[in-house]
């Protein structure tokens, strides 16, 4: 336990900074948390890669456990904006983000257990790839689709009722709800900082690697 002990701190500061960071806009169509979660991902595939698939594993059930931790903690802070009180965490973010940061994540391992053996580069880029589109499709309907929206409590679906406004899509296409735009503003950015991740990716493993038994 001891030696995945910085990927376990790393994956619950991930966890906890996106949970708060995907609820702030940043200009039209996106979240700050779609800096951050990547971030998830390639905490994932070094513990995989260093440590093997059950390190791996481990390490994202840690960070599910601290998620929603967190998210029973932020659901009691109230904030005060626009004229009423709302939590830190709303109730329809929180169980998006746990459905889909455990079934994203556990994917991805399985992905990259199955491609480990092939090029160094191929395992964290495809199982990071599927993971965000799966991560990003269920987040953002559970989270924020009005589809869904009776299966939560009224005051879970006005918290989140900013992102179901009607807008062009990314500004120029038909009228779509907000979170739409975001989901595939996010899912881009996601696509660009896979690639990015690569480069420490590679570094960490090499790093780590000497370290493993």
């Amino acid at each position: 336990m001891t030696r995945i002990l910085p990927g376990v701190i790393a994956m619950a500061a991930v966890v906890v900074a996106s949970n708060i960071l995907v609820q702030f806009l940043l200009g039209d169509w996106l979240t700050w948390g779609a800096f951050t979660y990547p971030i998830a991902f390639l905490v994932t595939d070094v513990m995989n890669r260093v440590y093997g698939v059950q390190a791996a594993r481990r390490v994202v059930l840690a960070g599910f456990v601290v998620g929603v931790v967190c998210s029973l903690i932020g659901s009691q802070i109230m904030l005060q904006g626009d004229g009423y009180e709302f939590a830190a965490v709303s109730l329809r973010v929180a169980v998006g983000s746990g459905i889909a940061f455990l079934t994203a994540q556990l994917l991805d391992v399985a992905i990259f257990n199955r491609l480990r053996e092939g090029t160094w580069w191929r395992a964290p880029l495809a199982s990071t790839l599927v993971g965000s589109a799966v991560d990003t499709l269920l987040f953002f309907s559970i989270a924020f689709s009005a589809t869904l929206g009776a299966v939560f409590p009224d005051a879970a679906n006005m918290e989140t009722s900013w992102a179901t406004e009607g807008v062009p899509f990314l500004g120029f296409g038909g009228v779509v709800p907000l979170w739409v735009s975001l989901a595939v503003a996010d899912w881009g950015v996601k696509l660009l900082l896979a690639l990015v991740a690569l480069v420490p990716f590679r570094a960490l493993v090499t790093k780590l690697s000497p370290q493993v038994a």
